[in-house]
C-alpha cells in the first residue's frame, strides 16, 4: 500500500516506510475507537461497512464507552471492546488502564472520537498504524503516525472515509448506512418532529416548534403529525399538544424503545428536528430531514458538518447564527412534502 496525499493531511515519516511493506490481505486485526452517543454512532455505520470491504480479512473490534451504549453497530464489527466512561469516575486509574489495555495489539487503529480517552487507548495498546482525524496540530505527532485533516464544513462520514480514501480505497457514494430495523407502517402518512437535543442549549424554542406544528398540520392535513418526546424528565413536549389542541392530526409520542424509534423513523415522510441523533437516524434511514441549526451561549453550531450533501436533507441555518424563525424553518417543511 501507499499513502496518497499531498494536502490535506500528515504522516510520519515512519509510516511511508510501513505502509509500503501491507497489503489489505495482510491485515488481520483493526480497532475502530467511537466514544459517542447515538447520533455520532449511527453516523459511523458506513465506514465501519467500507472498512470490511477494504481489509477484508481483518478482525474489526469497535471501542466504545460505558457511558454511550445505545445504537452500538454491533452486526457491522467481529468484538466490542468496552472502556470506562464519565459514568465511572470513581474507577480507580489502574483498573482503568487494564480495561483500556484490553483493546489489544492491532494491525491499525483508526481513532474517530479524537478525545482525552481515545488517546491514552492510542498510546496504551500497540499497533502498526495508528490513523486518526484530530483538530490540532500538535495531536497529530504526539498520538498519531497518519492524520487526515477534519473541517467543520464537510459531513462527518465523509471526513471518515477520507481516513480510507488516504489509503488509496475507493470507497462507496451516497454512503451506505443500511440501519436495521423494522418500518413503522400506518393508513395515513405522517411526520415527525423531534424537539429535544443532548441539552436545553440546542433546543428550538418550544413556542416556535408549536407555531410550525400548527402551521404544518394545516397545510398538510392528509398527514398525521406526530411530536415525539424526549427522554428527560425536562423534555416535555405538553405545551406543544395544548397549543395544538384543535388541529385533530396533531398527537403526542413518548418511546422508550429504541427499535420502536427506529421503526417510526424508517416509515415517516419528514423528520424535523434539532442537531441531534433523531434527525441522524433519518439520514441513516433515508428520510426527509430538516435540521434546525443556531448558536447560544456555550453551544457552537456545526451545521455543515451535520449536513449530508445526498439525499433529501435540508438544514434551516441563519447567517449570524440567530435563532430561526418559525416560517423559515415552515417554508424547509413546505419543499419537503409539497410534491415535486
Amino acid at each position: 500500500m501507499r499513502l496518497w496525499f499531498g494536502n490535506g493531511a500528515w504522516a510520519s515519516q515512519k509510516a511511508h516506510q510501513k505502509v509500503h511493506d501491507l497489503t489489505p490481505e495482510k491485515i488481520k486485526n483493526v480497532a475502530v475507537i467511537r466514544h459517542a452517543a447515538l447520533g455520532d454512532m449511527v453516523l459511523t455505520r458506513p465506514f465501519l461497512r467500507e472498512l470490511r470491504k477494504c481489509f477484508p480479512n481483518s478482525h474489526i473490534t469497535l471501542s466504545v464507552v460505558t457511558n454511550y451504549m445505545r445504537g452500538i453497530p454491533e452486526d457491522l464489527v467481529d468484538t466490542v471492546h468496552v472502556a470506562y466512561g464519565k459514568d465511572k469516575k470513581k474507577v480507580s486509574k489502574r483498573e482503568q488502564i487494564r480495561k483500556a489495555k484490553e483493546l489489544g495489539k492491532q494491525d491499525i487503529i483508526f481513532d474517530l472520537a479524537a478525545t482525552h480517552r481515545s488517546f491514552y487507548l492510542c498510546l496504551l495498546n500497540r499497533s502498526t498504524l495508528r490513523v486518526g482525524f484530530p483538530y490540532h496540530r500538535m495531536q497529530r505527532k504526539l498520538f498519531y503516525d497518519v492524520a487526515v485533516f477534519r473541517s467543520d464544513f464537510i459531513f462527518e462520514t465523509d471526513c471518515m472515509f477520507n481516513m480510507l480514501n488516504i489509503f488509496g480505497f475507493v470507497t462507496s457514494y451516497p454512503p451506505p448506512f443500511d440501519l436495521p430495523g423494522d418500518v413503522r407502517k400506518e393508513q395515513k402518512p405522517y411526520v415527525v418532529y423531534f424537539t429535544s437535543a443532548s441539552t436545553p442549549l440546542r433546543c428550538w424554542p418550544m413556542e416556535n416548534f408549536s407555531e410550525l406544528v400548527d402551521n404544518a398540520s394545516e397545510k398538510f392535513p392528509e398527514f398525521n403529525h406526530y411530536v415525539l418526546k424526549g427522554i428527560g424528565d425536562w423534555e416535555s413536549i405538553n405545551d406543544i399538544l395544548k397549543n395544538n389542541e384543535h388541529n385533530k392530526n396533531v398527537s403526542g409520542l413518548n418511546i422508550d424503545s429504541l427499535d420502536e424509534t427506529i421503526a417510526l423513523i424508517k416509515g415517516a415522510s419528514l423528520v424535523i428536528s434539532n442537531d441531534t441523533g433523531i434527525r441522524h437516524l433519518a439520514i441513516a434511514a433515508g428520510v426527509p430531514s430538516v435540521g434546525i441549526f443556531f448558536t447560544a451561549p456555550k453551544n457552537t453550531s456545526m451545521p455543515f458538518r451535520y449536513w449530508p450533501r445526498f439525499g433529501p436533507h435540508s438544514i434551516v441555518v441563519n447567517y449570524d447564527g440567530s435563532i430561526p424563525e418559525s416560517h423559515s424553518v415552515f417554508e424547509a417543511v413546505k419543499k419537503s412534502l409539497q410534491p415535486r
